[in-house]
């Protein structure tokens, strides 16, 4: 079935749409759960709360891109889990992520009262003026939280490459953030 089929489903309000959404997208959205807080029933619980997300989103909003609608849902589900269990659960993967990107938004702007879509746009800024192969590997880093070895087998890459990419890549969202204000 077509995202644009599936996404009439949810705007007529048949519950079919979560059928053909879990069978279409289940294992991408599940993934991305995965990446952030390791296997287990809090990833099979956050799956079923990204599809009663999209229920509750879909209307007022039709998204244009269904995938990363989506993604989206799943991952911001995922962290609200991870933030809840942080101080009991270990060891997910995500935790080494947060630390890689502490030195670049770690900080907070000169103004006293920090924006964090303000953030995002910068960091989106920012990633639009990369190489297209350097975004699609930060992004697998620290949106997907894939792992050294997996960007490297996907991209094609050596291991030490994407650490040096990852590593220049953070190097110059810090400037960029500083220059944008940022206190790092």
């Amino acid at each position: 079935m077509e995202d644009h089929e599936i996404i009439a489903l949810y705007w007529v309000r048949s519950e079919e749409a979560i059928l053909r959404t879990a069978e279409k997208y289940g294992a991408y959205c599940a993934r991305i759960i995965r990446r952030v807080l390791g296997d287990g029933r809090d990833a099979e619980e956050c799956l079923s709360d990204t599809w009663l997300g999209a229920w509750n989103a879909m209307p007022p909003q039709r998204p244009i891109r269904f995938p990363p609608f989506l993604g989206r849902i799943a991952r911001n589900t995922a962290l609200d889990r991870y933030d809840y269990n942080c101080a009991r659960r270990r060891g997910s993967g995500f935790d080494a992520v947060l630390e890689e990107l502490a030195d670049c938004v770690g900080g907070t702007p000169l103004e006293e009262d920090f924006d964090f879509r303000r953030l995002g746009e910068a960091i989106s800024d920012f990633l639009n003026g990369v190489s297209p192969a350097v975004r699609l590997v930060f992004l697998r880093r620290y949106w997907y939280c894939d792992s050294v070895a997996e960007i490297a087998a996907g991209a094609g890459f050596s291991q030490s490459k994407v650490k040096s990419m990852l590593h220049r890549t953070r190097q110059g969202l810090r400037e960029y953030l500083r220059k944008e204000g940022y206190d790092l």
